[in-house]
């Protein structure tokens, strides 16, 4: 090897965590925005066609589950996730914007949600709000009561025993536990922004950046899906 040529591989910029196979904060930035991407592509066919709202929960649901507790994540199910999700919230977005008083709600979500979630990183960036075993504990008790009320409200709207639009999730009882499941979101934000901080710092292997981009995106569909909840109850009581 000539010494033009040893001078030359001297002068190439260092590998990085990319090149060696290792996860980086920057790609899961990348495949966070694909996932996000294939959403907004499901959600213009959910708009365009509501009726695909109800397959595109129960596919998006049964997708999380298996992504949630897959060990190894797998990039085709991440991104059809995305897209399943990207139905459901298409066709309640569409079937909200046609009921009366409540045209441009869709826009006002997004532009919320992206609000919430960039001062939530901002935070997180400033070390203001942070992970801690007091929180974990409080963010457990608050997700298993959230659940919990959920699934007895679903019973209750799907049996005919409480009317409305979203059930006892509806009025000034509805606005509380709206802003309380956008509080457990944003912790929740807070946890996905912990777990691709430190994965990355580990140097966890490239796929895993699957992982957080999956997470991210969870979260800002969850996130959207409360706001839009909130602001529908609003625009009805006007």
């Amino acid at each position: 090897m000539s010494s033009d040529q040893l001078q030359h591989m001297y002068q190439q910029p260092a590998a990085t965590g990319a090149d060696m196979g290792r996860m980086t904060i920057g790609d899961t930035i990348n495949k966070t925005v694909f996932c996000l991407a294939l959403v907004v592509i499901g959600a213009a066919a959910g708009w365009i066609i509501p009726a695909l709202m109800l397959p595109g929960a129960l596919v998006g649901f049964v997708l999380g589950l298996v992504n949630v507790f897959k060990k190894r994540p797998s990039p085709a199910l991440i991104l059809l996730y995305s897209a399943a999700q990207g139905l459901f919230l298409g066709g309640l977005s569409s079937f909200l914007e046609s009921r009366q008083g409540m045209q441009g709600i869709a826009i006002q979500a997004v532009l919320a949600t992206f609000c919430v979630a960039g001062v939530t990183l901002a935070l997180y960036r400033s070390g203001k709000y942070r992970m801690s075993p007091k929180l974990n504990k409080i963010f457990m008790v608050g997700m298993i009561g959230l659940v919990v009320f959920s699934l007895l409200n679903m019973v209750l709207m799907m049996t005919g025993v409480v009317q409305g639009m979203f059930g006892m999730r509806d009025g000034v009882f509805g606005l509380v536990i709206g802003v309380v499941a956008v509080l457990l979101a944003t912790y929740a934000l807070v946890s996905d922004f912990t777990m691709i901080e430190e994965l990355s710092n580990q140097g966890a292997p490239a796929i895993m950046a699957w992982r957080g981009a999956f997470g991210l995106t969870m979260t800002l569909i969850w996130l959207y899906t409360e706001i839009l909840r909130i602001l529908a109850i609003l625009r009805g009581d006007d």
